[in-house]
């Protein structure tokens, strides 16, 4: 910011000198430069502009906690939901899930539902403090993003915008067993991929679900 100017106090008592008048262009020259260096000043102290408000994302997950994001509408169609929990993911991811069972009877619903969405659950009902249920669901963006709000504002998830979508996820320490848990969303294109987990978080696993779902 540009110092203000010093305030010139009354003339002292002193030795006059004469003055030969300054020509017309002069003065006009000397008050456009003022103006100029005004303008200047005024522009380095003005504040940065800030968004009008509505959800704000970060390029890349951080720990600290998002402002709430606004993605852009887009005039994509509506994606097809899939209708087999292994055909959603990649040779690696299933690799990572190999022995662990799938939509196992004693955790309820699972698979194709008949609004059209899909659950996904993969744990062994024996294993209390692991698991990994992935439900896929329609869901138009309004309440999507009043969801995402929620969790951002209101239990710290992160948001963000990868893959053109809108992903906020959280990790914490169970409270009943020495895991991490946490649970990770994805919306696009009126899809919701809803995932939570304990102590079974396989390495690129939203990433293989969004790659099916959207190619």
């Amino acid at each position: 910011m540009a110092s203000p100017a010093t305030r010139l106090g009354p003339a002292t008592a002193g030795p006059t000198h004469s003055r030969t008048p300054r020509p017309a262009a002069a003065r006009s020259a000397l008050i456009v430069g003022t103006m100029v260096l005004a303008l200047t000043a005024l522009t380095a102290c003005a504040p940065d502009g800030e968004p009008d408000g509505g959800f704000t994302f970060t390029p890349t997950p951080s720990t600290g906690t998002s402002a709430t994001p606004t993605p852009t509408p887009t005039a994509t169609a509506r994606a097809e939901i899939p209708t087999d929990c292994r055909a959603i993911l990649n040779a690696d991811v299933l690799g990572q899930l190999e022995g662990v069972p799938l939509n196992d009877p004693a955790f309820g619903a699972s698979g194709t539902q008949p609004d059209g969405s899909l659950i996904c659950v993969w744990g062994d009902p024996a294993a209390d403090a692991t698991s990994l249920v992935t439900t896929i669901t329609y869901v138009s963006r309004g309440p999507a993003l009043d969801q995402l709000n929620e969790l951002a504002d209101e239990e710290g998830f992160t948001c963000y915008t990868p893959d053109i979508g809108t992903r906020c996820e959280k990790a914490w320490q169970d409270p009943n067993y020495p895991v991490t848990s946490g649970r990770t969303l994805y919306w696009r294109d009126g899809v919701l991929i809803d995932t939570k987990y304990s102590n079974l978080a396989p390495t690129g696993y939203t990433s293989a679900v969004v790659d099916a779902i959207f190619g």
